[in-house]
């Protein structure tokens, strides 16, 4: 259907919103040619859907790999007790259908990773960034980078949690946090309250909006926090903040190669085969200690990538250049 016609076929639907001189005819029209990639339907990405869907957004791919749990109900409001065991990605397409019949929207039930990521970006004109993943954040940042695809991250945890505007024309995750947190603490190790989450979700669905719709100022190049112990919001921007000179990649295991020395991180009780048969098993405080080559890529390996990094940033004081690292199980 034109986008035309499909915006004047709802009047009354966008009514209040093609209402603001800022948005207009035209704006809708834009939302309405608009395609959206989110990766991640939890905490974040229930709020950034229904948002962005009933905002008019054109077309949405959603990915996200994980089934609807019980546990999920209290911070993902656009689940229900009859979705538990479905996967994420069809009972979100279903909801959501149900509001807005109009939307196209491609639900795809596959982790993003090293591979998939540059195909996914390439087919949006915006990607947002609801996964709860370390690894898949710095990947989406390395894509939509390569990609000069405007990219709106967010994380949440406890009671505090930011929204940023990365890529596209400004500087990208790795140029405001060069080193992930030290941390691997998720929702489901230390928790989170359900208005905290849904609060940055619809702060990370505005955000998306206004860089769909080229308001000033741009989204891209800020960063938003909110911590809701103490009720205070703050932010800042980073127009100016430089990339980093040495960027450790994330790889996917198809991406290794028999002339790389893998290192496996995790301890036979976490995983019980190596990554790969060839891999070196090393318990991340002996990774100084190790013999490793130098003449040949050092692939380091474990479940969410934060040991895998910090064990690199180790080897690249003893002079290690040739680095990678590899996440089994967070993307």
């Amino acid at each position: 259907m034109d986008q035309g016609l499909r915006i004047m076929s709802q009047p009354a639907r966008y009514a209040r919103q093609i209402a603001l001189p800022e948005v207009g005819a035209e704006g809708q029209a834009r939302l309405s040619a608009a395609h959206v990639l989110v990766v991640g339907a939890g905490g974040l990405g229930c709020p950034v859907l229904s948002y962005l869907a009933g905002a008019g957004v054109g077309e949405i791919t959603l990915m996200d790999p994980d089934v609807v749990e019980e546990s999920n109900l209290h911070r993902q409001p656009l689940f229900d007790m009859r979705d538990l065991g479905t996967p994420k990605v069809e009972a979100a397409r279903h909801h959501l259908l149900r509001a807005h019949p109009d939307l196209r929207l491609h639900a795809d039930p596959h982790a993003l990773d090293p591979l998939n990521a540059p195909a996914a970006v390439a087919q949006a004109d915006l990607v947002v960034d609801a996964a709860d993943s370390v690894a898949a954040s710095y990947i989406l940042s390395d894509c939509c980078k390569a990609q000069s695809t405007p990219l709106i991250s967010a994380s949440a945890l406890g009671q505090s949690g930011y929204v940023g505007g990365f890529c596209g024309d400004a500087p990208s995750l790795r140029a405001v946090f060069p080193d992930p947190p030290a941390s691997g603490a998720t929702c489901a190790s230390a928790g989170i309250m359900g208005p905290v989450v849904g609060s940055i979700g619809a702060l990370q669905a505005q955000m998306t909006l206004k860089a769909l719709l080229g308001h000033a100022p741009s989204p891209l190049g800020q960063l938003i926090t909110l911590d809701m112990a103490t009720l205070t919001p703050g932010g800042f921007r980073f127009d100016e903040a430089e990339e980093p000179e040495i960027a450790l990649p994330f790889i996917a295991a198809a991406n290794i190669q028999p002339e790389d020395q893998v290192v496996e991180l995790r301890d036979p009780s976490e995983a019980s085969a190596p990554v790969t048969p060839q891999a070196l098993r090393l318990l991340p405080q002996n990774i100084l200690s190790a013999d490793l080559p130098d003449d040949c890529r050092i692939v380091l390996c474990c479940h969410s990538g934060l040991r895998a990094w910090s064990a690199a940033r180790c080897l690249q004081q003893r002079g290690y250049k040739n680095l990678a690292l590899l996440a089994a199980g967070a993307t």
